[in-house]
């Protein structure tokens, strides 16, 4: 069986108790360095992702008869591996079991709801700055390459630099931090981080 487990924008402490269970029951564990890093009593085999997602789907398709978890950043299927997993092997063979999004996180520690929220992802995709100055109400999971600065030059190019920008930075870890700011204010560099614009504050 094969296990794609969501375990939130940080560490073990917003899993699920089914995406615990899971882990527990796994033969095993497929995740990213600092994902594999939190199970350092799991016993069985690990496989490292991270660029290497073709060698990885080989990896698992060669351990049919035993229970395979991958481990997910935030909810893996918002804009994450679950959808890359499904789509090879098909929905009848992967279980999925949620978990808190980074755009859930932010909003909920924001004090900012989620109705008539528009949803979007920098990560490997060429960013809709139109359609996202077209929204009131937009959250983005960013990479390095498209981050808070990039989007909020976009947008004041737009117009729309009177906008406010919610910024989480290292959602869920020790150094976490969330900046409100004017779009046309946001000028520093952020680490790991999601976003939320809004039209007002």
């Amino acid at each position: 069986m094969l296990t794609v487990v969501g375990m939130g924008p940080a560490g073990v402490q917003l899993m699920t108790p089914q995406a615990v269970q899971a882990v527990t029951k796994a033969d095993a564990l497929v995740g990213a360095a600092r994902h594999l890093a939190q199970f350092p009593h799991f016993s069985g085999e690990r496989c490292p992702l991270g660029a290497n997602i073709d060698e990885v789907l080989v990896w698992i398709a060669a351990r049919p008869s035993q229970n395979v978890v991958v481990l997910a950043s935030g909810d893996p299927l918002f804009y994450g591996i679950g959808t890359r997993l499904i789509a090879h092997f098909g929905r009848d063979n992967v279980q999925v079991i949620p978990g808190v999004s980074a755009v859930q996180y932010l909003c909920a520690r924001a004090g900012v709801d989620m109705n008539e929220m528009w949803l979007t992802s920098s990560h490997g995709r060429e960013v809709n700055f139109d359609a996202i100055a077209r929204h009131l109400k937009v959250a983005m999971v960013t990479d390095k390459r498209c981050g808070p600065k990039q989007i909020a030059a976009e947008l004041v190019a737009r117009g729309k630099g009177h906008r406010w920008m919610v910024i989480g930075e290292n959602l869920a870890q020790d150094n976490e931090r969330i900046h409100w700011l004017p779009v046309s204010a946001v000028e520093n560099d952020y680490e790991m981080n999601t976003v939320v614009i809004l039209d007002e504050r």
